[in-house]
């Protein structure tokens, strides 16, 4: 179909002269290979070459926005033809706002490493010196999946921004089995080819799940709460994204009832939207709407300092955007702790009677406005007596409140993890945290 910038600029040409007001359209075309683990081998090895569209267009205030991977470009524009003939039987969008002009856009660097690309050929003994690195300990097996993309994107829109960049990412995952009843799970991400860091999550979870053998029930109550990396940046994701301007404008949020400058936190916690980090795979120069990117605190020492903008939310709460477009919403792209100051075992001495929980999954929420929600702990979970591990135990479920969680941050670990697998969707760099007087209730299968 031609070259990334010239499929996108013939697309957003077309619908303009089927009638669109506006168009605006990013081209992705994209190599991935994917190895899946299984009982410590690699096994299935998949390839990729997708080019997927996303697709904008307006007329007369009304938003149509679409995703496809369309076989052809007349494919494509047959299907705007449809969109065309029903557009103006559709209601206008209260959220709508123009197009911005372009601007110049820096392009961040050090978000392509050429060894990925050269990786794909082998993954399969990538990914067997990942089991080789599990098997120094004294585990059973392991599974999980290895994956390596490279990412050429390229955004055009109608008001004359043409713009495109390329990516590298490694991400994998893997869960540790150490009989009778022992597991542990870790991740690792980042857009360089870094097998220390592949290793460092081989070793994490084979050692958890060593560790968690033979597990024991305890009481449900109140205890004191360290969270790992996995799931301190799973429940970080949902708090982020309440921070989302779309979230808030649609009651989806326990942000509200706040504004920008209000304590939200303890004071010992700052988040930060970085998408200029050249680590972590959801960088990017610049938004959906063309904005140059920029790091910004989200929340920085407890006080809540930025709530995420496109042009559409910006023009509703008469402020700027804040260039995380999200043609409809706006999104963090790479979330970042700052650190602490405390190495681990520093958090688990200072514990009197707590959990480790190192792992965790379905959380739901029963109320957005409150910051309601539950998750359960799975793999390795440990109890924590007079500042030291006592013994591993059952799955148990957290049944608290985000905005508990925020408040009752008492310790920050001074290294961060990378961190993104099928719970932590978006790339994060978080450390170990220490929550105090966490709601922890029996899991019931």
């Amino acid at each position: 179909m031609g070259s990334e910038i010239e499929v996108a600029q013939k697309i957003v040409d077309e619908a303009i002269k089927r009638g669109f007001d506006e168009a605006a359209t990013v081209v992705t075309s994209s190599k991935r290979v994917m190895v899946k683990i299984a009982n410590s081998e690699p096994t299935v090895i998949q390839h990729w070459t997708p080019i997927t569209i996303e697709l904008y267009l307006t007329k007369d205030g009304r938003v149509f926005v679409g995703s496809y991977e369309p076989k052809s470009l007349d494919e494509l524009l047959n299907g705007i033809d449809r969109i065309q003939r029903i557009a103006l039987k559709v209601a206008e969008s209260q959220l709508y706002a123009p197009l911005p002009e372009p601007v110049p856009v820096k392009l961040a660097e050090g978000l392509f490493d050429t060894r990925i690309l050269k990786a794909m050929d082998s993954i399969d003994r990538l990914s067997e010196r990942i089991i080789e690195v599990a098997h120094r300990e004294e585990i059973d097996s392991i599974a999980g999946m290895l994956q390596l993309n490279y990412v050429r994107e390229a955004l055009v829109t109608s008001k004359g921004t043409q713009l495109s960049e390329d990516k590298t990412a490694l991400q994998g995952y893997v869960r540790a089995f150490a009989e009778p009843d022992g597991s542990g799970q870790w991740c690792f991400t980042s857009t360089k080819y870094d097998v220390s860091g592949l290793e460092e999550m081989a070793s994490i979870a084979a050692r958890y799940a060593v560790d968690s053998k033979n597990r024991v029930d305890i009481e449900p109550g109140i205890y004191d709460v360290i969270l790992s990396p996995m799931v301190f940046g799973n429940l970080l994701e949902y708090i982020v994204d309440m921070t989302s301007a779309f979230s808030v404008l649609m009651g989806l949020s326990m942000f509200m009832n706040n504004e920008v400058g209000n304590s939200v936190s303890s004071e010992k916690l700052t988040i930060i939207d970085e998408p200029r980090t050249p680590e972590l795979p959801n960088a990017s120069s610049f938004d959906f709407e063309g904005l140059e990117t920029y790091n910004k605190p989200i929340i920085e020492d407890g006080v809540l300092r930025t709530l995420l903008h496109n042009t559409k939310t910006a023009k509703m709460m008469d402020v700027k955007s804040t260039a995380n477009a999200g043609w409809i919403k706006p999104n963090p792209w790479n979330i970042v702790v700052k650190p602490g100051d405390a190495k681990l075992d520093e958090i688990i001495s200072s514990v009197r009677r707590g959990l480790l929980i190192t792992n965790n999954w379905y959380t739901r929420m029963q109320s957005y406005v409150d910051g309601l929600f539950s998750t359960v702990a799975r793999d390795a979970i440990f109890y924590v007596e007079n500042g030291r591990i006592v013994r591993p135990i059952n799955k148990i479920r957290i049944a608290d409140s985000f905005l508990n969680i925020l408040k009752n941050i008492e310790h920050i670990g001074k290294e961060l993890y990378n961190i993104q697998w099928w719970e932590v969707s978006t790339p994060s760099k978080i450390p170990y945290v220490l929550i105090r007087n966490i709601r922890i209730s029996k899991h019931i299968i």
